[in-house]
């Protein structure tokens, strides 16, 4: 109950961070809300088509939303730490596994806001149509939270790298290529209709990903924090 209690902490302080500074809301926004603009400007044939290909190539561009303005935000949770001097106070405040937690809620809050931000958008300009919205609320869900468990842990490692930017991205892309290949198969699916079963191989593939994920990450932080 102390560590969940010292995690909730950790989660609120960087919540009230953010709100102060909004420096990964206003550029996961702004990249989401730039992407669904382009996008519709661009392909604006897309959205009205219901082909397989056509659903593809929706599926396929909403996630390369969500993956890009998910990593315009998500590192920020260590490398602020370490840009305002606070991580030594952090170490001393609450044990490793709170820590992670902490930065893990907080990195699964973002994500939802995003997810919710570009889903909206892309409903709204691109024309996108759910045929199946359980199904595709579903798959956002289960691939946001891949995202926050892969990404939360590497986070913490390029925090007090030089090039932080071009690191995390780097480490990250092989960690989450899979489970956005499947999310993307999944979303089409969903946009396609056929209800929930469909797609119930690929939710279980992104939620068994999740928790080996963010348990090799409980394991491995305290090496990574303490070092």
């Amino acid at each position: 109950m102390n560590i969940l209690a010292a995690a909730w902490a950790v989660f609120v302080k960087d919540l009230r961070t953010e709100l102060r500074t909004r420096y990964a809301l206003n550029a996961m926004v702004l990249f989401a809300a730039c992407t669904a603009v382009m996008v519709s400007v661009g392909t604006t044939f897309i959205g009205l088509r219901r082909s397989e290909e056509a659903l593809l190539i929706q599926s396929s561009l909403l996630w390369i939303a969500l993956l890009f303005a998910a990593m315009s935000g998500l590192a920020r949770s260590f490398v602020h730490e370490e840009e305002t001097r606070t991580l030594a106070a952090l170490r001393m405040a609450a044990p490793p596994l709170a820590v992670f937690l902490g930065k893990f809620l907080f990195n699964i809050a973002l994500l939802v806001l995003i997810g919710v931000v570009t889903s909206l958008l892309f409903i709204i300009f691109v024309r996108v149509h759910v045929a199946s919205p359980l199904a595709f609320v579903a798959l956002l869900a289960s691939g946001g939270l891949c995202l926050a468990a892969a990404t939360t842990m590497l986070a913490a490692i390029i925090a007090q790298a030089s090039f932080k930017s071009a690191l995390f991205a780097v480490l990250a892309f092989p960690l989450i290529v899979p489970p956005l290949v499947v999310a993307i198969q999944g979303t089409a699916l969903s946009l396609g209709g056929g209800g929930i079963a469909p797609v119930i191989p690929a939710l279980q593939f992104l939620l068994g990903y999740s928790v080996a994920t963010f348990v090799a990450s409980l394991f491995l932080f305290p090496f990574v924090w303490e070092a």
